[in-house]
């Protein structure tokens, strides 16, 4: 009980600061607003008079950008304390729990939590050592995050000029294991180093200094860790949370249509949908197979079967359709037994 008061009162600091946050926040937003608005007025009023008017009217501005500027470094100093509060909540609940964890266990998760910062940096040195060490593994899931990042190091020697051409050439070696995969991306690499002289900023290849690549990076290293660990890149309460968002507005719509013409029965099991709801590419995760004949999902009650002659139906359906020993395929007339059919795993 007394984990859960100490836990309770880190809590209380935490909404009590957040609340006197909010409340100085929509002042001193309210007084800028006024602020500018009556020196906006003022200048209106004044435009047209004396030109001398003008050195005081740049005075004023400056002052005004000023103390915006204070305002809003002010308001960044509290929203920081902020999270200082917030952390010591976590680090109070660590304390109160009495858990331990291995450090084995946190290592690998602080050791790609220093390279991403690392990469939102733009140094690249801890990402590549740590793919050249993971290069099997990351080959075996197709990744491309290699060779990414020894193409983003390769145009950083390139931003360097004619001074960097000896050091680029060379390093041009590490494309090598890349090139069956990546030819045209090497080839193009290749050629700006034509442009070194007069700048890659103003060649053809300008396209390779677009600074986007490095969030792409960063997003490309966390999506192919992740993995190698097991891991979602994102929650899977987030996942499920969003899906659920996409889908709501259709089942209330259907809901809607079922209580009005009084429909009982269409909607009586768990897993399955009365209508298919599509949530986008983002939230295929796995293949799925619907039964041409029932045209049912499948499910592990229920699953795909695959028969001799290579059409795959459910299973339900396969015990629906043979008579007596015989089994006649719906899709082609060959007869076989359903006891040859065999369960498909996707």
């Amino acid at each position: 009980m007394d984990q859960c008061v100490t836990v309770e009162r880190e809590l209380e600091k935490v909404l009590h600061k957040f609340s006197g946050y909010g409340q100085l926040c929509e002042r001193g937003l309210e007084e800028l607003i006024d602020y500018t608005g009556g020196l906006k007025h003022e200048i209106l009023q004044s435009h047209g008079q004396d030109a001398e008017l003008s050195g005081t009217l740049s005075l004023v501005l400056t002052q005004c950008c000023k103390r915006i500027k204070d305002t809003v470094q002010k308001l960044a100093s509290d929203h920081k304390d902020i999270h200082s509060s917030v952390s010591r909540v976590g680090k109070a609940i660590d304390k109160e729990s009495g858990l331990s964890v291995d450090p084995s266990q946190k290592e690998p998760f602080v050791e790609l939590n220093r390279i991403l910062e690392a990469l939102k940096v733009r140094v690249l040195r801890p990402a590549l050592e740590w793919a050249v060490s993971n290069r099997e593994m990351l080959i075996a899931q197709n990744s491309s995050l290699e060779f990414k990042l020894h193409r983003l190091y390769f145009i950083s020697l390139l931003m360097g000029g004619t001074t960097n051409q000896r050091e680029a050439l060379q390093y041009a070696k590490n494309f090598q294991p890349f090139a069956l995969n990546h030819q045209k991306d090497i080839q193009v690499l290749m050629g700006s180093l034509v442009y070194l002289r007069q700048g890659i900023e103003n060649s053809p290849y300008v396209h390779l200094l677009d600074a986007n690549q490095w969030a792409d990076i960063c997003d490309i290293f966390t999506r192919d860790a992740c993995a190698l660990l097991g891991l979602s890149v994102e929650s899977p309460l987030s996942v499920s949370f969003s899906a659920g968002c996409v889908a709501l507005p259709a089942l209330i719509n259907i809901k809607a249509v079922i209580e009005q013409r009084q429909c009982t029965g269409v909607w009586n099991q768990k897993d399955e949908l009365p209508i298919e709801v599509d949530l986008g590419k983002k939230c295929w995760y796995h293949s799925i197979f619907a039964c041409p004949i029932l045209r049912q999902q499948t499910t592990d009650n229920n699953p795909p079967m695959k028969l001799v002659c290579g059409h795959i139906i459910s299973r339900d359906a396969l015990n629906k359709m043979f008579n007596g020993s015989k089994l006649k395929c719906p899709y082609c007339p060959m007869e076989q037994s359903p006891g040859d059919a065999k369960q498909i795993f996707f």
